[in-house]
């Protein structure tokens, strides 16, 4: 997937102001930034809180692929974090197709 990737790093809440923000952000960044090889850019909003109704009516159909999360202050332990990322490592081998 060959495209920009807008992110927008938030401390408070998601509210559907910042939605149409990224909306804004991803028009520009089609017009101005964006090659003729390019899909289109993506949003990607990251909170300090989430609110799973406000961005489900404030995202859905909008003509932009804008998509909202929630972070987090702290990293999960080394343990947690080599264990995610053995699990994911096998779930991409199985897609893998044979040769």
């Amino acid at each position: 997937m060959r495209c920009l990737i807008v992110i927008d790093l938030k401390l408070g809440t998601f509210t559907h102001a910042d939605a149409g923000q990224m909306h804004l952000y991803l028009n520009y960044a089609r017009e101005h930034w964006t090659h003729p090889d390019e899909n289109p850019p993506v949003g990607l909003i990251l909170c300090a809180q989430g609110d799973e109704a406000v961005a489900h009516y404030a995202l859905e159909s909008l003509p932009n692929t804008v998509l909202a999360a929630e972070y987090r202050m702290a990293l999960p332990d080394e343990q947690t974090l080599a264990a995610e990322l053995a699990r994911t490592r096998r779930l991409l081998e199985m897609r893998r197709p044979a040769k």
